[in-house]
């Protein structure tokens, strides 16, 4: 049976408010603290940090808003930002959204009423709901995935590696290209990956481009890349991600087509799985648990109260598989 605090007073014999005083780092008696780690480690008990916390103004605890749970990138996100908060004694409590941006508000919410010390928010958008409850439960915040002036944001380069990764498929000679997106409601992928895009094929000759919207589903993308090979057939297909690569690639199949050999596909994120399907995926990479340690870093710094930059971008690195053939 798990011990509590009135046990604890009652075997170390002083009151149960000597005991949370003790606990919660207050003074008391040499004689009283002794008595009462001497019950401490004879029981095993372990304080329960989080109401302790609730007590205090301040706490150990960091709160992360997550879109998804089922995401490659904020597992490796989450996984670097749980080590170096543990570096430095502070603990993680996670809030999953399910990519509902209401959620992310009242997360932002619930956070405060649990007075952690600070929050990193895995931004899907930055609404004016968003910053309201930004600027009025006045925690430490840093914003990743999404830019915005008035916080310090942890950003991809989006921009950039699209269009690296667009003169790369326009050198291997591709000109008929249908890019798959997803709404621009998403600033950065939705937004800078389709400009990166845009700026190099504006750049080509006799491009034949077209743009096309899905969500950030792999069945969704596999429906609507079922639409682009039967009304264009493009030469390669450019997928804002991993994910819809992966439907697209499963559209070619399904429609007796081969990749690369009939189309070609590209994708954005770097996940595991690109590298081991085959043909291997052409993708940009992100280092996605050097950001998380980034983030627990700088969160970190942010509580107390020392300088960070206001926009960190992380690197890429453009992954050459063979999903993509060259053309004559």
């Amino acid at each position: 049976m798990k011990q509590t605090i009135s046990d604890i007073a009652k075997l170390a014999g002083v009151s149960k408010s000597t005991v949370s005083r003790h606990l919660n780092g207050g003074y008391v008696s040499v004689e009283a603290k002794e008595r009462i780690e001497q019950v401490i480690k004879e029981t095993g008990y372990e304080p329960n940090t989080f109401a302790q916390n609730l007590k205090l103004k301040t706490s150990n605890f960091i709160g992360v808003i997550i879109p998804r749970l089922d995401s490659y990138a904020t597992a490796r996100i989450l996984i670097g930002v749980d080590e170096k908060l543990k570096q430095n004694n502070y603990q993680m409590l996670i809030a999953n959204t399910s990519q509902n941006k209401d959620r992310e508000v009242e997360s932002l919410y619930s956070f405060a009423n649990q007075k952690v010390a600070g929050i990193i928010l895995l931004a899907t958008e930055i609404t004016e709901k968003h910053q309201t409850a930004i600027d009025n439960i006045k925690i430490p915040i840093i914003i990743m995935g999404q830019e915005h002036c008035k916080y310090n944001c942890i950003v991809y380069d989006d921009f950039n590696a699209a269009y690296e990764l667009a003169q790369y498929v326009i050198d291997m000679g591709h000109k008929k290209i249908a890019y798959l997106g997803v709404p621009e409601y998403d600033v950065s992928v939705g937004v800078k990956r389709k400009a990166g895009f845009k700026k190099a094929v504006n750049e080509g000759r006799n491009m034949d481009i077209s743009y096309h919207v899905t969500s950030f589903a792999i069945e969704d993308a596999v429906n609507m890349s079922n639409s682009i090979i039967k009304d264009e057939k493009p030469s390669l297909i450019f997928c804002a991600t991993d994910n819809i690569a992966l439907g697209t690639i499963g559209s070619i199949y399904s429609n007796h087509l081969q990749v690369p050999a009939d189309i070609s596909v590209v994708g954005f994120g770097g996940y595991k799985v690109s590298e081991i399907i085959y043909p291997g995926l052409t993708t940009v990479r992100f280092d996605y648990n050097n950001t998380g340690t980034i983030a627990g870093e700088n969160i970190i710094k942010l509580i107390k109260g020392e300088f960070i930059n206001k926009l960190i971008i992380s690197n890429y690195q453009i992954i050459k598989k063979k999903s993509v053939d060259k053309l004559e």
